[in-house]
């Protein structure tokens, strides 16, 4: 702002494993966000090295980092982000429009990550035919469709009652069992207790980085998941 220089994010150094289950928490304004954004590859660190399964990211142009998204990375946001106009079956289908799927491997692939998350009879409805967490739950559908290695959920129960948010949290411990990273970005205590590892920020510091000895293991007696 002017000659003014806000720090984000500073002396930062994190380390995060595959099939980690690590929920990023802080007040408004630590810096949460912008690492959330570092670690999707949305923005770039002014200094300092971000280092994806072997690769400096960090150094990559925008072409590259597009590509890095669209294969490793999938998106979880709190306000869904889905497109109003289309189908559920084609708001999963989209990311495989980028990874260069034939339309018929598409539509297999999304009907079948929707039968997952137990929309297997929502394929067809548009998201203001959805319940809040039917939603959610195509917005999940979408971020598994190409098989990603990291899942990045930013508030993903920010908008739900808690009886959703517990099916939501449900379908995540199930994706984290069956071998995908979490990273899940919440001001919620309760959420972040069902991760196993919890990392604090404060004013673009590291504030506290632990391991959680009291994981919440979500149940969803209404559904039984199969994701994989």
């Amino acid at each position: 702002m002017g000659s003014e220089k806000i720090h984000a994010l500073k002396d930062l150094s994190i380390s995060i494993e595959k099939n980690e289950y690590v929920a990023l928490m802080g007040p408004s304004g630590s810096g949460k966000s912008t690492l959330m954004n570092l670690l999707g590859c949305l923005d770039t660190p002014t200094s300092g090295e971000y280092i994806l399964k072997g690769e400096v990211v960090s150094e990559m142009d925008d072409s590259d980092l597009a590509k890095v998204r669209n294969k490793e990375i999938g998106f979880v946001f709190q306000t869904f982000n889905l497109l109003p106009r289309i189908s559920s079956l084609d708001n999963v289908a989209l990311p495989l429009v980028y990874g260069g799927w034939s339309a018929k491997a598409r539509q297999a692939r999304a009907a079948e990550v929707l039968d997952l998350v137990g929309l297997g009879d929502r394929m067809d409805h548009k998201p203001n035919e959805l319940s809040g967490g039917q939603r959610q739950r195509v917005a999940i559908a979408r971020a598994l469709v190409g098989d990603p290695a990291i899942i990045l959920a930013d508030e993903p129960t920010g908008n739900l009652d808690t009886k959703t948010s517990v099916e939501i949290m449900s379908i995540l411990e199930k994706i984290h069992n069956a071998g995908n990273t979490i990273i899940l970005v919440t001001h919620e205590p309760d959420i972040a207790e069902h991760a196993h590892r919890i990392i604090r920020l404060r004013d673009g510091y590291l504030e506290s980085d632990v391991q959680n000895e009291n994981i919440i293991l979500a149940s969803d007696p209404n559904h039984n998941y199969n994701i994989k």
